[in-house]
């Protein structure tokens, strides 16, 4: 069940202020708009936005953020990188 009662992007696990400031500049007002949202697809739009390459491990961040949006529990940003890596290896054929 999605987190309705987040109110801050902080208040979110693995969500400090860069990661808040990359969330406004993507185009969100609140936590609740991430819960259907698609992490590499994030990532992509803030790469195109800030006409750079970020850490790919900003696509983990991505994830947990979404995930945990959508009613998970919280986990360490890095315990999706090994999900992100097959991800990546499948779909950039």
């Amino acid at each position: 069940m999605p987190r309705t009662n987040i109110k801050k992007f902080t208040d979110i696990p693995n969500v400090g202020k860069a990661t808040e400031g990359d969330l406004r500049l993507l185009g969100f007002k609140t936590p609740s708009e991430l819960s259907d949202q698609n992490p590499y697809q994030l990532y992509n739009k803030l790469c195109e936005i800030t006409n750079q390459r970020h850490d790919p491990c900003m696509i983990d961040v991505f994830i947990s953020v979404v995930r945990f949006m959508q009613g998970e529990d919280a986990k360490k940003w890095w315990f999706y990188t090994d999900e992100r890596k097959q991800y990546l290896k499948f779909n950039s054929k």
